[in-house]
Parts: C-alpha cells; sequence; structure tokens
C-alpha cells in the first residue's frame, strides 16, 4: 500500500455521500432508508419507506438494522445523516449519507408522507 492510501484510508469517510437519484437506486436494489431526526422533525413529513432510528438511539444500538443491505441515513440536511454513516460504517454497514437531507428529498419532488 503507497502512503497515498494510507493517507485516505486514515483520513477518508468510511461511507459514501449521495444524491436523491442514487439513493432511489439503492432503495429500488433493496436498501434501507434510516431517518435519524428527531421525533417532533419525523411527525412534519418523511419518506414512506424510511425508518425511524433517532441519530441518540443510533449511537447506543444499531439492532433491527440489517447488515445485509445497504443503510442510507437522511436527516433535515445532511450532518446528522453523515454522523449516522460514520457510526454505521464503523459498526461494518455498507453505509450511505443522504446529501441535503429530507430539503433535497422534498426539493426532487420524492414523496413525503
Amino acid at each position: 500500500m503507497g502512503l497515498m492510501d494510507t493517507v485516505r484510508k486514515a483520513f477518508g469517510k468510511p461511507y459514501k455521500t449521495i444524491d436523491v437519484a442514487r439513493a432511489k437506486e439503492l432503495l429500488g436494489s433493496g436498501a434501507t432508508l434510516i431517518d435519524v431526526r428527531s421525533a417532533q422533525e419525523w411527525r412534519t413529513g418523511r419518506a414512506p419507506q424510511a425508518k425511524h432510528v433517532p441519530l441518540d438511539r443510533l449511537q447506543t444500538s444499531t439492532s433491527g438494522i440489517q447488515k445485509s443491505r445497504p443503510v442510507i441515513a437522511v436527516c433535515a440536511s445532511g450532518v446528522r445523516s453523515a454522523s449516522a454513516a460514520r457510526l454505521l460504517a464503523a459498526n461494518g454497514y455498507d453505509a450511505y449519507s443522504l446529501r441535503g437531507g429530507m430539503a433535497a428529498w422534498r426539493r426532487a419532488g420524492e414523496p413525503v408522507r
């Protein structure tokens, strides 16, 4: 392994940041969407297929989230979902963060319930 590979491994993100279109592709292939926002935010509207796992709960347990499929984290704007994706990746998940969060989801015209 070269020096650059070592640096990337040490300082690179262990998860991928994706846009809404890529998230939809992954969801169509069986990925799990977890919404890491608070209960109050969750009630204001969510992606229909999302599973609610607030970030504070995710920090103590990933039970109920299958490791056999990719996991996409979503929050309001993308900051908490990046933390969630980092945590999931550290626990062996194929993790993604939705860039722009639910704001991007809504702007893309995706369904919200």
